[in-house]
């Protein structure tokens, strides 16, 4: 125990840092960015407008357009030979819901018992001030889809949401943004430890929930009814299309059964993680089933995914499958890592066949259109959000950092804890007389 009491006070210690300021001007007024080479993921410009000059005021897109004024009055940023993206998004993290996922007790993405299995609802549980909102944010990452990773269930894990990455303000862009279950892997266990009970389990769900007739008391279900009330209610939302299923599957025999399972109940359907969706994805396609995949995934962790290969993302892409990125293959990447990560992962797609105009689809309007949010945010299209990166390089280079990143049209700050133990424990300070603690 004095190992785990070591880690907590040295997180302790970190916290009692000063507040990392979230954002650094207020919103508001008229800015514009010129001679940019713009990624405005706007399909009647071709998605890209170079030496660009992009206005946003009060918040929101005004125009972008190549080689024009900025208007009089503007705060004025000279991007000239740098690119400008949307802020980009993950498709699958943890963020809001995880502080050190060492310790369970700062861990807020999964239930192990109780009732709650497709009414568990992340929502709840988000942390508007997580010291990992500002980590993220500087890697150029604005939106996020957080999700839970188990409930008391056999198959069905809850219910995500959307993040808008802005510390200290209001985190939750979208609520019940997908209904996530997941089928084989290690998941198997809690239904025996056979996928074709999973299977059977869903369906049986999704039965009960389009049969499903409240008593007239408005309390209690049926004795013989597996789910109760409150997962019938969730389910409901699903099978009535206002929720759509992500369904965590990996091999192509249970993606092929997602798909099945999508038509004959009428869900839209979310596949996330797909190791093996390259085997089916002229099926994908047919069925307009979008894909949430991992990038870096091309070596199995289960036996699951022993189809995996580099070029999924190229394959699926090419056959016209909706696609967005995730990195999941170790838990930093679903929470401090995520911005970072995500974007590497983007360019070993690149390296491994995909367009780059794809990889920026993947990480902006791609993921804003499978969870809903693309009505306000996700290009650079007039009255959307002005979420916006600068970069200093190419963006799915690692070693590239943003120079500016804008949520909404308020500019964010740089400044991190990691940022602050940096220049408070930085080697020309060794010889500094003052303690750490004493030093401003």
């Amino acid at each position: 125990m004095k190992g785990k009491y070591k880690i907590v006070k040295n997180i302790l210690a970190i916290a009692l840092l000063p507040m990392v300021p979230a954002m650094s001007m207020a919103a508001g007024g008229t800015i514009a960015i010129v001679h940019a080479n713009a990624w405005t993921m706007v399909e009647a410009s071709g998605g890209r407008v170079d030496d660009a000059t992009i206005v946003i005021r009060d918040g929101r897109y005004e125009s972008v357009a190549a080689k024009a004024p900025p208007p009089a009055g503007a705060r004025v940023i000279d991007a000239t030979g740098r690119v400008v993206t949307p802020g980009l998004m993950s498709a699958d993290t943890h963020l809001g819901l995880v502080e050190v996922s060492s310790l369970e007790e700062t861990r807020d993405y999964g239930v192990n018992a109780g009732p709650l299995g497709a009414a568990f609802d992340v929502q709840y549980g988000l942390n508007r001030n997580s010291a990992l909102l500002p980590v993220v944010l500087a890697d150029g990452l604005t939106r996020a889809v957080t999700s839970p990773s188990a409930a008391a269930d056999a198959a069905f894990l809850g219910m995500g949401a959307v993040l808008r990455v802005q510390p200290g303000g209001d985190v939750l862009d979208r609520a019940r943004a997908a209904m996530y279950a997941s089928v084989g892997g290690f998941g198997a266990k809690q239904s025996g430890g056979s996928r074709s009970a999973q299977w059977q389990w869903l369906r049986n769900a999704f039965d009960e929930a389009k049969a499903y007739v409240p008593p007239k008391s408005g309390v209690g279900a049926p004795r013989d009814q597996l789910q109760n009330a409150l997962n019938i209610a969730a389910l409901r939302a699903m099978v009535e299309k206002r929720v759509p299923l992500a369904l965590r599957v990996s091999r192509e025999s249970d993606i092929r059964q997602a798909v099945r399972l999508a038509d004959g109940y009428g869900l839209s359907l979310i596949v996330i993680g797909g190791a093996e969706a390259w085997r089916c994805a002229d099926l994908l396609a047919a069925h307009k089933a979008a894909v949430v995949l991992d990038p870096e995934a091309d070596l199995p962790w289960t036996f699951d995914e022993l189809g995996a290969r580099a070029d999924n993302a190229a394959i699926l892409a090419r056959a016209g499958v909706t696609i967005a990125f995730s990195v999941s293959g170790n838990t930093i990447y679903l929470s401090h890592n995520a911005g970072v990560a995500v974007r590497e992962g983007a360019g070993l797609a690149v390296a491994n066949g995909l367009a780059y105009a794809d990889a920026m689809k993947a990480l902006t309007v791609n993921p804003a259109r499978i969870f809903g949010i693309a009505d306000h945010y996700g290009s650079m299209a007039r009255g959307l959000d002005a979420d916006l990166v600068l970069w200093n390089g190419d963006p799915f280079e690692p070693s590239s950092a943003p120079e500016v990143v804008f949520v909404r049209g308020v500019q964010a700050s740089p400044i991190t804890r990691q940022t602050l133990l940096r220049d408070r424990y930085a080697p020309k300070l060794a010889k500094d007389p003052w303690p750490p603690a004493y030093r401003p």
